[in-house]
């Protein structure tokens, strides 16, 4: 396939300029980040490689085209004339997905219903619709319906194609999940955000389902998060069939051997642990990787210097706010003594966590976790 692309790589809130950090570290040009992601120029081999590597992306779509629309015919004008013939085949399931804002055209279904007919129209057959909506971003069936995502501002249309598929968080490891699971591509925008490239020890000791671990093991082996997964552009017709498996096959011989470097999740929790392990072992970092059940009091540092980052309770997410106080005054004094020379960071929701630390902060980042902002703090000891 040898058409470029205008694609774009979204991301949750305050994760686009570690997003955009990935894509200068894999040699691709890009827009400065803006706060829904990052535009870049891409081929199908590009497409390939930002859907294996991007560790933090939500998800990487392409334009297909972008018009005036105006009213109805306009839309079908503007979308008689995309090339759908790219990204689907004919009779192929489709997901689409309309956002419109400050436009005469608002009616979403109206403006899913006009679209599908172009398509239809170019096909010269009917597709199986499926109407997507925000609350349809996670479970949506994309096995085999291409997303499509229309999106009229301003009444400015313009229409993408999704070539991930399921969400690019969906490494295919975590089948078990703790009571407030943490995204794997926020928890891994948090490592990168703290400079953790997997040439230092890594500890979080409240792992929850082993989420920050896994992923700095798969920092530290170079290993491809979307390596064992499947995506939508690998059935885009004229798709390069080869680029895939061969980027798949580098991916493997990149991986390295740290099997010495000390990564360690614990959680007092039994189950989370069990979770932990479970997981580990699908992400194929069980040798990496040691978790254990203790408690905060029990913890040390395995090595002299290091990086500790967890996704900390907040009142919010699990239990309540105030009887958590206590919690981050023994976080702050553990930073502040023996954590004293590693980097500590922790996600959090309330400035009360925030103050109770009782120590210097560096606010690294701002994002969202199960709907609620949060933000990333780094502690000075």
């Amino acid at each position: 396939m040898s058409t470029t692309w205008s694609a774009f790589a979204i991301t949750a809130p305050g994760i686009a300029p570690v997003t955009a950090a990935e894509l200068a570290a894999l040699g691709i040009p890009h827009e400065p980040p803006t706060p829904d992601g990052v535009a870049f120029a891409a081929d199908f081999r590009t497409i390939a490689l930002v859907n294996l590597w991007l560790r933090t992306a939500s998800r990487v779509i392409v334009r297909l085209g972008e018009f005036k629309a105006q009213g109805f015919a306009d839309l079908e004008k503007g979308a008689s004339k995309l090339p759908w013939g790219k990204v689907l085949l004919p009779g192929q399931a489709i997901a689409v997905r309309v956002t419109c804002r400050k436009s005469r055209l608002y009616h979403s279904d109206a403006v899913a219903e006009r679209v599908v007919r172009q398509i239809s129209k170019f096909f010269g057959v009917d597709a199986p619709v499926v109407r997507l909506t925000d609350s349809d971003e996670e479970d949506a069936p994309t096995d085999e319906a291409q997303r499509i995502l229309v999106r009229i501002v301003n009444d400015v249309c313009t229409v993408s194609a999704d070539s991930s598929g399921e969400l690019l968080h969906r490494r295919g490891y975590r089948q078990a999940v703790a009571k407030a699971p943490l995204r794997e591509t926020v928890a891994a925008a948090c490592l990168l955000a703290t400079d953790y490239d997997g040439s230092q020890a890594f500890i979080d000791p409240m792992c929850g389902s082993g989420t920050f671990p896994i992923e700095a093991a798969m920092i530290a082996r170079q290993q491809a998060p979307g390596r064992a997964r499947p995506f939508a552009f690998e059935h885009w017709p004229g798709a390069d069939r080869d680029v895939l498996p061969a980027l798949r096959r580098a991916t493997k011989a990149a991986g390295v051997d740290v099997a010495d470097l000390p990564i360690i999740g614990s959680d007092r929790d039994p189950g989370a642990i069990r979770m932990s392990i479970a997981n580990a072992e699908r992400a194929g970092v069980e040798g990496m990787v040691r978790f254990e059940q203790k408690t905060l009091e029990d913890i040390e540092p395995p090595t002299e210097f290091g990086a500790w980052c967890s996704n900390a309770p907040y009142g919010r997410r699990v239990g309540n706010s105030d009887a958590l106080t206590g919690l981050f005054v023994q976080i702050g004094k553990l930073a502040r003594g023996p954590f004293s020379e590693w980097r500590v960071a922790l996600l959090l929701a309330e400035q009360s966590h925030v103050k109770a630390l009782q120590s210097p902060t560096t606010e690294i980042l701002k994002t969202r976790v199960g709907g609620i902002q949060v933000g990333l703090y780094g502690i000075e000891g």
